[in-house]
């Protein structure tokens, strides 16, 4: 396994490395953005470890800027900033997962291990198609009777799911433990917000309505009312 870790400060990337490295993963160390991205963009890593507060562009716009370049390899951030808000968006940024510092060697070795085999385990159905909608999982493009519809990362996700699952109800925090590896309180309307834009972008201008809510149960993508 290989990870690329873009971290500036001296004592944990050197504390990380020296780590994995002990594990038998080898590993790179980027201090900055532009060095960070010049590495992600050119060489091959099983998992990418992006601080958030780093020279240059933060660990979310890197994290951006890599998946709009079609790098799928997951990627973890690894920040001090620990709000839902900050999680959020990580996530919308692209980011598969979220470590918030200080943090155990342990758990980030774990991880990074989880995420190399979900990488190494993921089975891709290139093309899923209904009533004119379509989704590539290679490109990460969406589009309706052939016109694109732009998503972000966190709306392509949500979509995702509902499209390999069509036809299943899913709850609120059964959405959010797949999108985001973790559940948010009751109170909280981040997924009917998601849905909600999700709506707007597949379903406005079309008569078929294919994103659908289940009173009490949850949310449905499917051709039937």
């Amino acid at each position: 396994m290989k990870v690329l870790l873009v971290e500036d400060d001296p004592k944990i990337s050197s504390f990380v490395k020296i780590g994995l490295e002990s594990n038998d993963i080898a590993a790179d160390v980027a201090y900055d953005s532009p060095i960070g991205e010049k590495l992600a963009l050119t060489k091959k890593y099983d998992v990418m470890i992006l601080d958030v507060v780093i020279p240059g562009i933060s660990g979310f716009e890197l994290c951006r800027i890599i998946r709009n370049h079609g790098i799928q390899t997951p990627i973890l951030m690894l920040t001090s900033l620990d709000s839902i808000d900050d999680k959020l968006t990580g996530f919308d940024s692209g980011a598969d997962d979220y470590l918030v510092k200080p943090f155990s060697f342990q758990e980030l070795l774990a991880r990074i291990r989880a995420l190399g085999r979900r990488n190494r385990a993921e089975i891709v159905t290139p093309s899923l198609k209904l009533a004119g909608l379509e989704l590539d999982s290679i490109t990460r493009k969406v589009a309706r009777d052939g016109k694109e519809i732009n998503l972000t990362p966190t709306e392509f996700r949500i979509l995702q799911l509902l499209f390999e699952n069509k036809g299943k109800v899913f709850e609120r925090m059964v959405i959010a433990e797949k999108i985001w590896g973790f559940s948010f309180n009751s109170g909280t309307n981040i997924i009917d917000v998601h849905i909600n834009s999700l709506r707007k972008k597949i379903d406005k201008d079309y008569d078929v309505k294919l994103i659908h809510t289940r009173k009490g149960f949850g949310y449905v993508l499917s051709e039937e009312e």
